[in-house]
């Protein structure tokens, strides 16, 4: 299976290969490995992974995700020893026609701290807007096809 944080990247690495250390106990090396298996932990339902690497200063005290197929891909814009700026991409449930169209983008940027000798997720500055494909790009739904061949049409 390829990773959830990998999913529409060229050269995709598997799970086993990725994140799924990280879920198994793995710590990260640095925030952007926490911040790629934070996504993948969303994307598989992974509750206790998400709140085990959330600092316990601004941790919920409960979390209930489930599995969720509606993350298509995962763009790390930036990172450094402090911060990751990220987008993550999702389906929108807009129907047109009864044809599902759209995608919305989750954009990022991430505060991280170390401490006791691992990364916690600290908080994030977030905006939610509609994602613009250019017609050329390879299509959100995972087609593989060009998006004005696609869902652009």
């Amino acid at each position: 299976m390829i990773c959830p944080c990998q999913n529409q990247q060229d050269n995709a690495k598997l799970y086993k290969e990725c994140c799924e250390p990280f879920h198994m106990g793995k710590t990260p090396a640095n925030p952007e490995e926490l911040m790629r298996s934070r996504f993948s932990g969303y994307v598989l339902g992974l509750n206790e992974y998400i709140l085990n690497s959330w600092h316990p200063s601004t941790r919920p005290d409960d979390l209930d995700i489930e599995e969720d197929d509606q993350w298509v891909k995962l763009e790390i814009v930036s990172s450094n020893k402090k911060q990751v700026h990220f987008c993550a991409y999702f389906k929108n449930e807009h129907f047109n026609n009864d044809i599902k169209i759209g995608f919305s983008v989750l954009e990022e940027t991430s505060d991280f701290v170390f401490e006791a000798g691992k990364w916690f997720y600290l908080s994030g500055d977030s905006e939610i807007n509609q994602a613009k494909q250019q017609r050329n790009q390879n299509c959100l739904c995972g087609s593989g096809k060009k998006f004005k061949k696609c869902c652009g049409l």
